[in-house]
């Protein structure tokens, strides 16, 4: 796992299309702003590690389903 620190306003990009920005820290609450394409899941991860037998892709799905993704 790579630790990094930001402050607000920086941001970190990962690959060639994923640009993540601090918006905000407050009381140690973190605010990120996550700049992906459609075809790049970006799911919450106590979405995804609930106890459910759901696969991520069912996960998006129903997301996706609900507009809550990001990906409109």
């Amino acid at each position: 796992m790579l630790v990094l620190s930001r402050k607000a306003s920086q941001r970190i990009t990962i690959g060639n299309n994923v640009v993540v920005t601090v918006l905000r820290t407050d009381r140690g609450t973190v605010k990120l702003g996550i700049d992906a394409p459609p075809e790049v899941p970006v799911v919450r991860g106590e979405i995804v590690g609930r106890n459910e037998p759901e696969t991520l892709s069912e996960v998006i799905r129903r997301l996706d389903l609900m507009g809550t993704t990001g990906h409109e």
